[in-house]
């Protein structure tokens, strides 16, 4: 055979311990009233692929222990730190109190294309993913640092939340990918008692 399916084990999955305690991305999530647990879940389970630091789910937008979420999350809900705040404003107005540069994701008159926008390396980023209906609130636009549109070429002009979030973790993610993390799962596993240095060059 020319090729073949990886088995599970030959994955490199991080245990949800191993993902806590590995280096932080600078990526955090901000969901803001997402109707649909489902959407909530996948968020969770593209997340935790793309390694995002947490989950800060605002207003309506469901929350662990779901049955719903785990079942689209796949278990993603304990390895990705997450949680709760009532109003998104508020959420952001604090993320960007504590250094990160808060991004829309929206289509809006001054949206930058996402193919052109390049990610600072030295930044902290809280990407901002809206409503299934209504996307995110004005009042969110307005205070973000800027908002960040998909390109789209169809009709529709509209993605599904938990798929806009994939196109976007996986932009954001470092140039040069995650493979140091693998390493950190060894060395978990040789030293599992202690935690591993985190190099901010």
């Amino acid at each position: 055979m020319k090729d073949r399916k990886l088995l599970s084990i030959e994955l490199g999955r991080l245990s949800p311990e191993e993902y806590r305690s590995s280096p932080e991305s600078g990526i955090v999530v901000v969901l803001d009233n997402i109707r649909s647990a489902h959407n909530v879940g996948s968020a969770f389970r593209t997340a935790d692929a793309f390694h995002a630091d947490r989950l800060i789910l605002c207003g309506i937008t469901a929350f662990p222990p779901s049955a719903e979420i785990h079942k689209s999350a796949l278990g993603a809900e304990d390895s990705v730190r997450w949680e709760h705040c009532p109003d998104s404003l508020s959420a952001v107005t604090r993320l960007r109190a504590e250094g990160y540069t808060v991004v829309a994701v929206e289509q809006t008159t001054a949206s930058v294309k996402l193919d052109a926008f390049r990610r600072d390396p030295a930044a902290r980023y809280a990407l901002v993913f809206g409503n299934e209906v209504d996307g995110v609130s004005q009042a969110v636009v307005d205070a973000a640092d800027f908002s960040l549109e998909i390109p789209q070429y169809g009709t529709k002009h509209s993605l599904n939340v938990s798929v806009a979030l994939g196109v976007i973790l996986w932009h954001f993610r470092p140039q040069d990918g995650y493979d140091n993390l693998a390493e950190t799962a060894d060395w978990h596993k040789r030293c599992p008692n202690q935690k591993p240095s985190i190099d901010k060059g």
